[in-house]
């Protein structure tokens, strides 16, 4: 597959707009707005499995993106609607570190993919196959920023499923990717998002708010009734 040829010209679309779609993500404030770009990225993911599995001529990979469309653009986008309307929240994302300042770092991230995975892979792969590989890098390190960057356990939650998406990228890529690993990944993110609904549920249970950054506060208020009770024993002691 040479630069030019429309099966690399739409694979390079699909990959490009999964990693704009982690972009949209940093960018967005609103928990409905994150859900709903997350949503899209899982729709890319399932077309551009669908498109390796057309051009590698695997049809397991159209096992793959089925999979893909059914968890990423329907299922968890829905549970996550849902989860939203019971606890009451439609409000704005309080990020631990700025939009501006988590686009920059995502830019230097990407630039760093593109810097460590095209030497790397030089005459060892396909073009395709190796910008294919720095396009789901950058996505991962994307989820990672969002999950570092976001304080709502929500949005952490979507960082976290954004992130296994670059790793499905970067599967459906190499030609050769067992289906038996393609289900195994889509499994792990259904007990991904199990989990982490009941951590939420927890949180909320137990702070009244998804906001992460009270365990801090919380933590701290331990520290300082330890302190006291230890000053307490040494008053009372000989």
């Amino acid at each position: 597959m040479t630069f030019g040829s429309t099966g690399y010209d739409i694979a390079h679309l699909l990959g490009g707009g999964i990693l704009l779609l982690s972009f949209v993500l940093l960018y967005q404030r609103r928990l409905e707005g994150v859900i709903g770009a997350f949503a899209i990225q899982g729709g890319l993911l399932a077309a551009a499995a669908a498109w390796q599995g057309w051009m590698q001529d695997e049809p397991g990979l159209y096992v793959t993106a089925l999979l893909a469309f059914g968890a990423k653009a329907l299922l968890i986008p829905l549970a996550l609607r849902l989860l939203l309307r019971r606890l009451g929240l439609h409000r704005t994302v309080e990020p631990a570190l700025g939009i501006g300042p988590s686009l920059l770092a995502a830019s230097a991230l990407v630039g760093l993919s593109v810097m460590v995975v095209l030497p790397v892979t030089a005459g060892q792969a396909q073009a395709l196959t190796r910008e294919n590989l720095a396009l789901a890098l950058s996505v991962v390190l994307l989820g990672m920023l969002m999950m570092i960057g976001r304080r709502n356990a929500i949005s952490q939650v979507i960082g976290l499923l954004s992130l296994e998406n670059g790793l499905i990228l970067a599967a459906i890529g190499v030609r050769g990717m067992p289906l038996v690993v393609e289900l195994s990944t889509a499994a792990l993110v259904l007990m991904l998002a199990l989990v982490a609904g009941i951590v939420v549920f927890l949180l909320r249970d137990q702070l009244a708010t998804l906001d992460t950054d009270v365990l801090h506060g919380h933590q701290g208020e331990r520290h300082q009734g330890e302190r006291h009770q230890g000053e307490r024993h040494q008053g009372e002691g000989p």
